[in-house]
C-alpha cells in the first residue's frame, strides 16, 4: 500500500525580490523536474512494544545521497527523535512528517484517531527522490570528457547519485554542500512528502497524473490543505517566513502569485517555543491565508529553456539582505526602481495573456506568425507578418520583449545600487547574445538572479539554436521545460517505471 506523490520544481520568471512584499505579484512556472516521495508501512503488523510505548519507527531513505536515517516518533505528542548513528538530518522532511501527522490528528474524530494510531504504529518508511535536473552534474559530465549538451545530461542514470562539494580545508565530505540548479528542491521535496503522507493517512485524496480536472472544487480544497501544511513545514525548517511562491507552485503548478501575510504563521513559529503541535496545526489550518494565485502558463508554441553557466552559485538570503539594506538606506531611489519593475512585470504579464487569447481566438494566424518569427531575429519580425491578425500577434511579441528588457535594466540597477550581482556582467553578455538569436522572445536570470542559471523563452522550433549557442559558450542547457501541473499522485515507484517526470521524452 505504498503511496507515491510528486511535486514540481519552479522558475520565477518575474517578481524577483518584489514578490517578498505584498501586494507585488510574480509569475512562477512549474517544471517537468519533479521530486518524489514514497510512503509505505515499515512493518506488516504492529509490534507489541509499539502498543505499550506509543512510539513508532520511521525510516527516511535518500538513495541519491546514500543516506538512511531512523527515528522514533511519539504517536501522542509527535516528538521526533533520531536514533541513527549518523548526524545527517533533513529538517524539511522532519517537519513535513510532524506537521502532516498533526494535521491527520487535527482533522479526525475519536474513531478515526484510533485507526490513525494503528496505521502509525505500523511505522513509516519514507523514500525521497529528486529528478537529476534539481542538481548540478556539470562536473561529472566534464570529468567524463562529454560535451556540455542536453544529450550528455540525458545519458546519466535516472536519479543519479549526488556528488558533494568537498570542503576545501580538509577534503572531508562530512558536512557537504550539494550543487543545485535553483529549481526549488527543498520546496518540491517538502510538498511531495507532505502530500504523500496526507494521502497515506487519509487526510486528502490527491489528484492523479491522469485525471486532470476531476472534481475540480474538491481537489482544490484538498490541495489547500497540502499547501498550508507544506508552507508551514518549509518555513519552520528554513527558520524564516519566505514569500512561499516555490511551495505554492509545487502544490498548484504555474501561476501568478501574491504572497500571504507572514503573520499567518505566527502560531507555527510559537510551536518552536513549546506550543503543542496539534494545536499549532489546528490554528494554521483555520488561519486567514490571504495569498492570491491565478492560473498561468506560457502561450502555445513557446518553450522554457534553462541554462547552467557553471560560474558558481549565489546565496539568495544574503542577496535579499543586501537589497533590504539598500531599501532602508536609499528609500527614494529604491521605491522608484521597484515601481518601474512592478509596472514592467505587469506589462509582460499583460502581453503574454494577450498572446494566449490571440492563440485561442484564431490559432491558424497565431501559429503562422509565431512560426515566421521563430526563424528570424526580432528586428525582422514585423517584416514576416502580412495579415492584420498576424501583425497583432507580432505586436504583442515585441511588447513582451520590450517589457523584459525594462525588467532586466531595473534588476541590474537594483543590483548595482545594493552592491550585489543580480545580473552580473558575464550573465548580461550571455543573455544579450541569446536575445539576438533567431526565435528568442525573452531571456533573464530567474528569481533572485546571480550566477546560478539563466532562462530563455523561445518560439516554435527555435530552441535548438539557443542550445547550440549556449553549448559553444560553455553553458549547459538543462532538460527542463515548463509543465503547468502541480502536485499529484503517481501510479507507481518512479524507479520501477524508469520515468523522470517526462524529462526523458523531451526532444532535444
Amino acid at each position: 500500500m505504498a503511496v507515491v506523490a510528486s511535486a514540481p520544481g519552479k522558475v520565477l520568471m518575474t517578481g524577483g525580490y518584489l514578490i517578498l512584499e505584498r501586494p507585488n505579484a510574480g509569475i512562477v512556472l512549474s517544471t517537468n523536474a519533479r521530486f518524489y516521495a514514497i510512503v509505505k508501512p515499515r512493518y506488516e503488523e504492529i509490534r507489541p512494544d509499539s502498543w505499550s510505548s506509543a512510539w513508532t519507527d520511521v525510516k527516511l531513505t535518500s538513495p541519491q545521497m546514500g543516506r538512511e536515517t531512523t527515528y522514533k516518533l511519539s504517536v501522542k505528542n509527535l516528538e521526533l527523535q533520531s536514533v541513527s548513528l549518523s548526524d545527517s538530518r533533513n529538517p524539511f522532511v522532519e517537519y513535513a512528517l510532524q506537521y502532516a501527522v498533526a494535521a491527520a490528528h487535527a482533522r479526525s474524530g475519536k474513531t478515526e484517531n484510533e485507526e490513525l494510531k494503528k496505521l502509525l504504529l505500523l511505522g513509516l518508511d519514507i523514500t525521497i527522490l529528486g529528478c537529476n535536473e534539481f542538481y548540478s552534474y556539470r562536473n561529472q559530465i566534464e570529468a567524463r570528457g562529454l560535451p556540455l549538451t542536453p544529450e550528455s545530461l540525458a545519458s546519466l542514470p535516472t536519479f543519479a547519485s549526488i556528488t558533494f562539494n568537498e570542503e576545501e580545508s580538509s577534503g572531508l565530505k562530512s558536512k557537504p554542500e550539494v550543487a543545485k540548479t535553483g529549481l526549488g528542491s527543498s520546496a518540491a521535496m517538502t510538498t511531495a512528502v507532505v502530500a504523500a503522507l496526507l494521502h497515506y493517512l487519509g487526510v486528502v485524496d490527491l489528484p492523479s497524473e491522469s485525471n486532470g480536472p476531476r472534481r475540480a472544487n474538491k481537489v482544490s480544497s484538498e490541495l489547500d490543505i497540502v499547501h498550508i501544511i507544506a508552507q508551514t513545514a518549509h518555513c519552520i525548517a528554513q527558520g524564516k517566513v519566505g514569500s512561499g511562491f516555490d511551495v505554492s507552485s509545487a502544490v498548484y503548478g504555474s501561476q501568478r502569485y501574491i504572497r500571504f501575510s507572514p503573520e499567518v504563521l505566527s502560531s507555527a513559529q510559537d510551536a518552536v517555543r513549546e506550543t503543542p503541535m496539534q494545536e499549532v496545526v489546528s490554528n494554521v489550518l483555520k488561519a486567514n491565508w490571504d495569498h492570491q494565485r491565478t492560473g498561468f502558463s506560457l502561450p502555445p508554441m513557446m518553450t522554457l529553456l534553462l541554462g547552467e553557466p557553471g560560474s558558481g552559485g549565489s546565496s539568495t538570503p544574503s542577496m535579499v539582505g543586501a537589497v533590504k539594506k539598500w531599501q532602508k538606506s536609499d528609500p527614494k531611489s529604491s521605491v522608484e526602481t521597484w515601481k518601474k519593475l512592478s509596472e514592467a512585470n505587469s506589462e509582460l504579464e499583460m502581453h503574454l495573456n494577450a498572446l494566449s487569447k490571440l492563440a485561442e481566438k484564431n490559432y491558424d494566424d497565431y501559429k503562422t506568425a509565431v512560426n515566421k518569427c521563430s526563424m528570424l531575429t526580432s528586428e525582422k519580425w514585423t517584416d514576416g507578418a502580412t495579415e492584420p491578425k498576424q501583425i497583432e500577434v507580432v505586436k504583442e511579441l515585441l511588447g513582451a520583449r520590450d517589457a523584459m528588457l525594462v525588467i532586466r535594466c531595473n534588476m541590474r540597477k537594483m543590483g548595482e545600487s545594493a552592491g550585489i550581482p543580480i545580473e552580473p556582467e558575464s550573465q548580461t553578455q550571455l543573455l544579450d547574445a541569446t536575445m539576438n538569436t533567431e526565435g528568442v522572445l525573452l531571456v533573464g536570470v530567474p528569481g533572485a538572479g546571480g550566477f546560478d542559471a539563466v532562462f530563455a523563452i523561445t518560439l516554435g522550433d527555435s530552441s535548438s539554436k539557443v542550445i547550440q549557442l549556449w553549448s559553444s559558450l560553455g553553458v549547459l542547457a538543462l532538460l527542463v521545460r515548463e509543465d503547468p501541473r502541480g502536485v499529484y499522485l503517481e501510479s507507481n515507484d518512479p524507479r520501477a517505471a524508469q520515468v523522470t517526470g517526462a524529462i526523458s521524452s523531451i526532444r532535444i
